[in-house]
C-alpha cells in the first residue's frame, strides 16, 4: 500500500471509529483523540483564561493565533486546561505532532462557539424584563 493510500486508510479508520465521550455540541464541546485517549474539550471563559494566563497572551486574538496555529506549548496547555473529560495525562503522554491536525481542528470547533451568533432565549429574556 502507498504512504498516501495509508494515511488515507488510517484517517478514515479513526473518523469512523466511535466517540466513546458524550459531548454536548449546543455547549461548544469537542470531541478529540489523541492516539486512542478520547477526550472532550471545551472552552469555557475560566478555562480560556487560564490558557491565555499560562501562555501570557496579550489579546483574545493572541489566544485564537496560537491555538489555531498549533503551537507545542499552546496545544499542551489547552489539552491540559480545556479537557472537561477524559484522561488528560495519559493523552499528553500519547500526544506526537500527527495529532496537531486533529487539535487545531478541536481547538476551533470549541472557540468558533464564543463568536457564533447565539441568540439565546429570547422568550426568556422578555419574560424576565
Amino acid at each position: 500500500m502507498a504512504k498516501e493510500e495509508k494515511k488515507t486508510a488510517v484517517a478514515a479508520k479513526a473518523a469512523a471509529k466511535p466517540f466513546p465521550l458524550p459531548v454536548n455540541e449546543a455547549r461548544g464541546e469537542a470531541p478529540l483523540w489523541i492516539g486512542d485517549v478520547p477526550l472532550v474539550l471545551g472552552a469555557e471563559m475560566g478555562r480560556l483564561a487560564a490558557v491565555s494566563s499560562r501562555l501570557q497572551c496579550k489579546s483574545l486574538n493572541d489566544l485564537f493565533l496560537r491555538l489555531s496555529g498549533v503551537e507545542a506549548a499552546a496545544t499542551w496547555a489547552a489539552i491540559e486546561l480545556l479537557t472537561i473529560e477524559g484522561d488528560v495525562v495519559k493523552a499528553l503522554e500519547a500526544l506526537k505532532l500527527q495529532h496537531f491536525a486533529a487539535c487545531a481542528v478541536a481547538f476551533n470547533l470549541v472557540l468558533s462557539h464564543h463568536f457564533e451568533g447565539d441568540k439565546g432565549n429570547a422568550g426568556a429574556a422578555g419574560e424576565a424584563a
